[in-house]
């Protein structure tokens, strides 16, 4: 990888858009190879050029405050960190002259990279097939969109390391490379805030395929009609391993009775139970657990290697996670559910929700899909909040009457006591938002783990 830094950016004026955590491992990355080239260091607080990885740096520029993204205009190349927007500017800034961790990861290491998207199961899935990887003794890296930026592996990766990339759209729209094994999960509505439109964000999510080989690997959901429909259209060399609960396709993941199959297109392998307990619950889960079977299978793991991953993966924080009992109610932190077929699913899988918490960040997303299920479950109690939790209500007040009895927050803290009074002892109490959380977070994150304390206080 630094061979390849040097070659790229050697002599070139070349920006650093956006210094959080990800800018800063750009940086220190490229310093090993480039220790006295001038670098343009640009985002949107003027608090980084007090950063004390910098205070050292005799070959820096600043550029910061909301004008930061002029830099543009006085580079040759850039190093783009994923949370910048640039697709939106006039004039565009050259697609060619702009790099990413994700793109140069894609360069230098794609033959190792099994690379996961969808707009939801994504972190789920990579964690799972990384945790299988573990089991069965393999050389394997989690990296991407999850947890620590890319670069920081570097030093860790030899010619066998297995590379579990969780990507996001952002991630993906500028690569001109694709991953050896690509995942693609399912196409839903997200991040109409930060896309001209759907079919933009679609676009850069297909870019984990639409760069492969003819000797990679494509699992994908072929029973998600979008997804399915851009594959049939795409010109896409790489070998199709759809899944499918519903659909037997060869090759490929199916289930039959209760029993997961994979296909290599002249073999069907039973891999594993479906009926068996787990702690990924729901069907949502099911489809991310054949996904990571498929994975697997085409990288060698044994099937007693893949029924021992799956059966002691444990899942991961604010995706459905049991916060506990407290007062005879069993609460469940779902915070990462921001679309509304995620609480969809959500509630689908949990037994007798009776209170669920609602809304947030508004970004435009269609919430009558959501209220027509909502108005037919069991649920009793909606707690909305925010300005998408305005939009839910209203959706609920068109169309058929709803049983429900609504309650309206400015802040999320007032749940707190709405939920003790309401929710029944021995039902559920659910946070599932189906919306973003930065109108009161900076992410989901930070909005699940202060639901656990609002609970357990």
């Amino acid at each position: 990888m630094l061979d390849l830094l040097k070659q790229r950016f050697s002599g070139k004026r070349t920006a650093i858009l956006g210094f959080g955590r990800e800018g800063q491992s750009t940086y220190s990355l490229i310093r090993q190879v480039l220790p006295d080239q001038l670098l343009l260091i640009a985002d949107q607080s003027d608090e980084i050029s007090k950063h004390p990885l910098l205070s050292n740096d005799n070959h820096i520029e600043f550029h910061t405050g909301k004008k930061y993204l002029d830099v543009l205009g006085k580079c040759e190349l850039v190093m783009k960190s994923p949370g910048v927007r640039i697709n939106h500017l006039d004039p565009v800034f050259p697609p060619e002259k702009v790099f990413s961790q994700t793109s140069l990861f894609m360069e230098r290491y794609g033959r190792q990279i099994i690379g996961i998207t969808g707009t939801k199961g994504k972190s789920t899935t990579a964690s799972l097939i990384h945790h299988i990887f573990k089991l069965a003794g393999k050389d394997s890296c989690l990296v991407g969109n999850i947890g620590s930026p890319a670069f920081h592996f570097t030093s860790l990766i030899g010619e066998n390391t297995l590379i579990v990339f969780e990507l996001s759209s952002h991630q993906l729209e500028y690569i001109e490379a694709s991953p050896h094994v690509a995942v693609l999960l399912n196409l839903f509505q997200e991040h109409l805030d930060a896309y001209a439109s759907f079919e933009k964000y679609q676009q850069a999510k297909l870019n984990i395929a639409l760069y492969q080989r003819k000797d990679d690997f494509l699992v994908y959901h072929s029973s998600d009609e979008l997804l399915a429909s851009h594959i049939r259209v795409k010109e896409i060399a790489a070998h199709l391993f759809p899944f499918s609960l519903s659909a037997q396709n060869k090759p490929g993941i199916f289930l039959k009775g209760n029993t997961v199959f994979f296909s290599d297109g002249h073999t069907d392998t039973a891999v594993w139970e479906a009926d068996q307990k787990r702690y990924l619950k729901g069907e949502h889960n099911l489809k991310n657990i054949m996904a990571a079977i498929g994975v697997c299978c085409l990288t060698g793991i044994s099937n007693d290697e893949i029924r021992e991953g799956i059966l002691t993966f444990k899942g991961l924080e604010h995706r459905l996670e049991y916060v506990g009992e407290y007062r005879q109610i069993h609460f469940y932190n779902d915070s990462i559910a921001t679309i509304p077929e995620a609480t969809i699913e959500a509630v689908k899988s949990l037994p007798n929700v009776d209170t669920l918490i609602l809304g947030g960040f508004d970004r435009g997303i269609d919430y009558s899909g959501l209220a027509a299920f909502l108005k037919l479950s069991g649920v009793r109690t909606l707690v909305l909040a925010g300005a998408a939790g305005k939009r839910i209500g209203e959706c609920m007040a068109s169309g058929p009457p709803h049983q429900q009895t609504i309650f309206y927050i400015n802040r999320f803290d007032a749940l707190k006591e709405i939920v003790f009074r309401e929710t029944r002892p021995g039902f559920a109490c659910l946070l599932s938002p189906a919306a973003a959380s930065y109108d009161e977070f900076a992410n989901f994150e930070e909005r699940g783990k202060r639901f656990r304390e609002l609970v357990k206080s």
